[in-house]
C-alpha cells in the first residue's frame, strides 16, 4: 500500500486477502535497508521506497492506494515493485479522478481497478 491513506484499507485488504502488506514510503521513514524510485512531479521529482527484502522474486503483487489522480505515484510504486523482482497482478483504488488528469493511462500495463470515477475538468 501506498503512504498514507493507502495504509487505512490496505491493511483490511490485505487481512482479507490473506496476502501481506508492504508499504511504500516517502524516503528516509523505514527503518531497515531500502530501494527506491524517484518519478516526475508537474514542477518537480519526488520519491518513494520500501524495504529491499519486502518483496522474493516472481512474488504476486496487488499494489493499492486511496486515490488515482495522475497515477505518477502509482506507476512510480509498480517501477519500484517490479524492480524488486515483484510480478503486479493489479491496481486499485478506492476514487479515481477522470478527465484530464489522465492517471489511468500511466497505468496502461496494468489491470486497474477503481470503485468510485469522478470526473475532474481543469
Amino acid at each position: 500500500a501506498i503512504e498514507a491513506r493507502g495504509y487505512i484499507w490496505g491493511g483490511v485488504l490485505a487481512y482479507h486477502l490473506n496476502a501481506g502488506f508492504i508499504l511504500i514510503r516517502k524516503p528516509g521513514k523505514l527503518p531497515a535497508a531500502t530501494i527506491s524510485e524517484t518519478y516526475d512531479l508537474e514542477y518537480g521529482k519526488d520519491s518513494i521506497e520500501m524495504h529491499k527484502d519486502a518483496i522474493e522474486n516472481g512474488e504476486k503483487v496487488l499494489v493499492f492506494d486511496d486515490l488515482l489522480a495522475t497515477g505518477g505515484t502509482a506507476r512510480a510504486a509498480c517501477n519500484l515493485i517490479e524492480k524488486a523482482g515483484g510480478i503486479i497482478v493489479g491496481v486499485a483504488f478506492i476514487i479515481e479522478l477522470t478527465g484530464s488528469l489522465n492517471g489511468r493511462e500511466k497505468l496502461d500495463d496494468y489491470d486497474v481497478l477503481s470503485l468510485v470515477k469522478i470526473a475532474v475538468e481543469e
